[in-house]
């Protein structure tokens, strides 16, 4: 590969923030950690009348899982995230960019082949998230924490689904 290719890709990679910032980097010592979660790979899918939320993670690979999450009622797209879990020295780490807001970290508690919890204490709401295994075709993704004062949580319930399922064609 030539020098002026070379730097063309950077440059591009650069331009569509395919580069990560110093000190972000995945341990590889952690990797083990990532791969407890692999269960949540896929593509998962909540509907409740007139509202469907899809969430898609892809595979521990690199110390990552890269996933991202649409909320649609009816037509119309009401919410979407971008979502990532990746190691950091021993332990993980839930990073959410929710459409709208700036990014929040969470960090891993609970890590077992069926349960991950993340928490962040500081954050407004929610101060956990958690996805837990229920069958052999679906997971509980639950938000929890404290909202004005009141204990709050949310459950999402969701099913697998085929990669592309839902959409019009």
């Amino acid at each position: 590969m030539t020098r002026v290719a070379l730097a063309a890709i950077v440059s591009l990679a650069a331009a569509v923030g395919m580069t990560r910032p110093s000190g972000t980097r995945p341990a590889r010592g952690s990797a083990a950690l990532i791969d407890r979660v692999a269960w949540l790979a896929g593509c998962w899918e909540l509907r409740a009348g007139a509202r469907v939320i899809h969430e898609r993670w892809m595979a521990p690979l690199g110390g990552t899982m890269m996933g991202m999450s649409r909320t649609v009622v009816r037509d119309t797209t009401r919410e979407w995230e971008q979502l990532r879990i990746e190691s950091r020295g021993d332990r993980i780490v839930y990073l959410a960019l929710p459409s709208g807001q700036a990014m929040a970290e969470f960090t891993g508690e609970v890590v077992t082949d069926t349960l991950v919890v993340f928490a962040n204490p500081a954050h407004d709401f929610p101060q956990r998230i958690l996805y837990r295994v229920a069958g052999a075709d679906s997971v509980v993704a639950r938000i929890e924490g404290t909202r004005n004062g009141e204990v709050r949580g949310i459950n999402f319930p969701m099913r697998r689904v085929a990669c592309g399922a839902g959409l019009k064609r």
